[in-house]
């Protein structure tokens, strides 16, 4: 009696858009530890990571909520500039915690050339992890910075004021104008970098002798 084929269901993560389980074996092959740069809806992830049998152990993470919360990040948590903050964080914390070199992980994310997930790898870059890269990746230094958001801002303050407010009404509400979010963009990468030179000079000082 003739069968019809038997279907075969992806795995779970496969599935849900998380894992491509071909590219993360060539990867967990290397014996490097994975440099992941996930997108939500509301902000971006980066994560390094050693990957083990039992799962993956993280060794730095980062995010652009956190950007908001902790240094004072006054736009979105996933837009460009966002993304190469939060990859500049997450890396300063792996290189803090011993990790010089690692892969970049993207899950299904396409990759487009200017994407956000490469802008997260040229902030991990910038902070002096080594990644294997194609420099053409990137988006431009002005992208990254966020000139493109104050240009657009400007442009449609001038000539629609209504759009403006209701297109960057997130940012006016908190009180943020966004044609400053370049010096904006250098005051919090200027405060990532003293927060964790900070935290290394404290682990690297010397206790202070107990008084007898």
């Amino acid at each position: 009696m003739p069968r019809k084929p038997l279907r075969r269901i992806p795995f779970k993560r496969r599935r849900k858009g998380l894992t491509n389980y071909r590219v993360r074996m060539k990867m967990l092959l290397s014996r490097k530890p994975l440099f992941v740069v996930r997108k939500t809806n509301t902000q971006i992830i980066v994560q390094v990571v050693k990957p083990e049998v039992k799962g993956d152990v993280v060794l730095a993470h980062a995010t652009g909520r956190e950007l908001r919360t902790k240094f004072g990040w006054p736009a979105s948590g996933k837009n460009t500039p966002a993304a190469y903050l939060t990859g500049y964080l997450a890396a300063l914390r792996a290189l803090k915690a011993g990790v010089k070199e690692a892969i970049l992980y993207i899950g299904l994310h396409r990759p487009v050339k200017g994407a956000r997930v490469f802008a997260a790898l040229k902030g991990a870059l910038d902070a002096g992890l080594k990644i294997p890269h194609s420099p053409e990746i990137f988006p431009s230094e002005d992208r990254i910075k966020g000139v493109h958001i104050a240009e657009y801002a400007k442009l449609l303050k001038s000539e629609d004021p209504e759009k403006f407010e209701r297109q960057f009404s997130a940012y006016l509400r908190s009180g943020f104008d966004p044609e400053n979010i370049v010096k904006a963009f250098e005051e919090v990468k200027k405060r990532i970098e003293e927060s964790v030179k900070l935290q290394i000079a404290e682990i690297e000082s010397p206790t202070s002798e107990k008084k007898a």
